[in-house]
């Protein structure tokens, strides 16, 4: 067994016996990765509280065989995410990216594009950027990164361009918007704005924030829940944090 090296984010932590945690971080080089970490819930242990919740930790790990625990052997802090000290909804948004991390993705499925936009959305929610947009920008990232982006210009049924014109129908089992022929007989469907849509669309091409600021509530608020319910049917269940991010559209 070699021992790996990589960046990594925190994403959650279970208690495996008196001594020692199992740690699930998402790695910069190896993607989401399960290790043992013995000895961290010593008070003077190893890892000297470097497994904290959302920690980006520089590891060491030694890579065990396929279905096998990996081992930690190292962790040390780079930067801790300290958010909860100042504003709940900050931390329930850091939350909710670990989440989608830990759903999103495999279990040795390297996304360093991915690793890189969790981290400067923790350190924008660490800091004093807005909250809602920065999470409606990581979750576009995301579902673009991983190949989830829905088809939010031509009709998911026939390939047709779709007008932003009105109410678009928006299929969340087929993945995107259709078009009127094509919106009959169709499950699940929910309708968006010309706005909305327009904003998705530039925002994802762009990849760019600094629009979100600029939003109006009425057009966040709208992509907040289309988002979430998108993300929900991706998902088969609703992720666990949304309810906490109501408040944010």
């Amino acid at each position: 067994m070699s021992a790996e090296k990589s960046l990594a984010i925190v994403l959650r932590t279970i208690e495996f016996s008196e001594t020692s945690v199992v740690a699930t971080l998402f790695t910069e080089k190896f993607g989401k990765i399960s290790a043992l970490a013995k000895g961290a819930r010593r008070p003077k242990g190893p890892f000297e509280s470097a497994l904290d919740l959302l920690a980006v930790v520089r590891i060491v790990f030694l890579h065990k065989s396929s279905g096998a625990l990996d081992l930690l052997t190292e962790a040390k802090l780079e930067r801790r995410f300290r958010a909860a000290a100042r504003d709940l909804s900050r931390l329930y948004a850091g939350y909710y990216v670990a989440e989608l991390l830990t759903e999103l993705t495999d279990e040795g499925d390297p996304h360093a594009d991915l690793f890189s936009a969790a981290d400067r959305t923790l350190s924008r929610l660490d800091g004093d950027g807005p909250v809602a947009p920065t999470v409606l920008d990581f979750e576009l990232t995301a579902l673009k990164l991983l190949g989830h982006l829905p088809s939010l210009h031509d009709c998911v049924g026939c390939g047709n361009p779709v007008e932003a014109v009105g109410r678009i129908a928006f299929g969340l089992v087929v993945g995107g918007v259709l078009c009127s022929n094509c919106r009959p007989g169709q499950r699940q469907v929910v309708s968006i704005s010309a706005p909305a849509l327009v904003t998705m669309r530039k925002l994802t091409e762009e990849n760019d924030n600094a629009e979100l600021t600029e939003l109006e509530p009425k057009v966040r608020g709208e992509l907040r829940g289309i988002l979430s319910s998108y993300l929900a049917h991706l998902l088969g269940h609703k992720p666990k944090m949304h309810d906490y991010l109501k408040t944010l559209a």
